[in-house]
C-alpha cells in the first residue's frame, strides 16, 4: 500500500478520491488546494490532511507519491515540483496544452528518475486492450483509418469558469472529451503526422456551451481519422478501426463500455467480445501505485503522452486559424 497526496480537489480531484476508496494498492492521505474554504472541507470528508500550498504538502514524509488533478496550465510547474521533490507523478489529462510543455514534463521526470503517469483512464477499458490485440495478431490486415467520437455533459453539470477559458481550455471539448479520443488514436493507429482539416461549431458559448468540433487527422504511418465531439449531449463513446481485412468497433454510454464488435472480410458472422465491467480510476490509480511501488511501468510510454498532446496542440492551432491544415 503506498501513500499518496492529491493536488487539486475539484470535481475531478473528488472523482479520484472516490476511486482509490476501493484501492487496495494506494490511498491518499493529504490534499491541497490553493482555496482552502472549499478543500478543507472536502480533505476532512475523506479522512485527509490538508494543506493550501504543494510546499507544505511535500514536508509531509508520509506522502510518498502524488497526484495532479487542477487546470492544465499549471501541470508543468507542479510536474516539475513534485519531481524535483523526487516523488512519483501523476498528472490528469490533458497533461498539457502544447507538445513542448509536454517534453518538458516527461525530462523533469527523468532527471529526477521518478515514475510518470498519465491520467487517460479510458486506455483501462478492457476493449481498448482487446482492439489493441486484435490489431497485433493482423487479424484486422493492414490499418487504413480509425474514426473516434466522445460526447458527455460534464461541461454543463460540472461547470467552472476555467474549463471555458480559452487559454485554459482551448478547442470546445476537446480538453474535457476529445482528448481521450486522441489517447485511444494515439495507442491503436500511432503518432499523427498532420490535421487537415478542424471545425469548431459553437451555438451557444459557455456557461452550460453549446458546441461541436470535428476533425480530420493523417497518421505517420498514413492512416486517416475522424474526430467528434459534441458538449451537452448524453454520454456516448465509439471507436473504430478499419483494415484490410475487417474491422474493430467498441461503444459505449451510461450503460457501461464493455463490448467489442469485430468483422472479418468474406463474409463471416460478426463477432461479439463482451467484458465485464470496469472501474477505470480505480485501475489507472492502482497502475500508478505499481509503478510508484517499482512495479510494472505505467502502461502509457512516455512518447505516446507527448504524441497525444502534439495533436492536441495541432487541432487547437487549427481551430483558431479557422480550420487550417497544420503540421503535428
Amino acid at each position: 500500500m503506498i501513500t499518496m497526496g492529491l493536488i487539486g480537489v475539484g470535481w475531478w480531484g473528488r472523482m479520484l478520491l472516490k476511486a482509490a476508496r476501493s484501492s487496495g494498492a494506494m490511498r491518499f492521505v493529504h490534499a491541497c488546494s490553493r482555496n482552502a474554504a472549499t478543500g478543507a472541507p472536502v480533505a476532512a470528508e475523506y479522512g485527509l490532511r490538508f494543506s493550501d500550498s504543494a510546499e507544505a504538502m511535500l514536508r509531509d514524509a508520509e506522502v510518498r507519491a502524488v497526484v495532479i488533478s487542477t487546470p492544465h496550465s499549471t501541470h508543468l510547474p507542479l510536474i516539475r515540483q513534485v519531481a524535483a521533490a523526487g516523488l512519483p507523478v501523476f498528472c490528469e489529462k490533458p497533461l498539457t496544452l502544447t507538445r513542448a510543455d509536454a517534453v518538458a514534463a516527461v525530462e523533469a521526470c527523468a532527471r529526477a528518475c521518478v515514475p510518470f503517469a498519465v491520467g487517460h483512464n479510458r486506455r483501462f477499458l478492457p476493449t481498448i486492450g482487446a482492439m489493441r490485440r486484435v490489431i497485433d495478431e493482423g487479424r484486422l490486415g493492414r490499418l487504413l483509418h480509425i474514426e473516434g467520437h466522445l460526447s458527455n455533459e460534464n461541461s454543463s453539470v460540472n461547470f467552472a469558469p476555467w474549463r471555458s477559458d480559452p487559454e485554459e481550455s482551448p478547442a470546445g471539448g476537446m480538453t474535457g472529451t476529445g482528448v481521450h479520443v486522441l489517447d485511444a488514436f494515439t495507442n491503436l493507429a500511432g503518432p499523427a503526422r498532420r490535421v487537415a482539416a478542424t471545425q469548431l461549431l459553437v451555438t451557444k458559448p459557455a456557461p452550460n456551451p453549446l458546441d461541436s468540433l470535428s476533425a480530420v487527422i493523417e497518421f505517420a504511418n498514413g492512416m486517416s481519422g475522424l474526430l467528434a465531439t459534441v458538449r451537452v449531449s448524453p454520454r456516448f463513446w465509439r471507436i473504430h478501426v478499419f483494415g484490410e481485412h475487417g474491422n474493430a468497433e467498441t461503444w459505449g454510454d451510461a450503460a457501461g463500455d464493455t463490448s467489442i464488435v469485430l468483422r472479418l472480410a468474406g463474409g463471416a458472422t460478426p463477432e461479439r467480445i463482451t467484458f465485464a465491467e470496469v472501474d477505470t480510476l480505480r485501475a489507472e490509480l492502482d497502475a500508478f501505485a505499481e509503478a510508484a511501488a517499482g512495479g510494472a511501468p505505467y502502461p502509457v510510454p512516455t512518447d505516446q503522452m507527448v504524441a497525444t498532446v502534439a495533436v492536441f496542440e495541432a487541432i487547437a492551432k487549427s481551430v483558431a486559424a479557422g480550420g487550417a491544415a497544420v503540421e503535428v
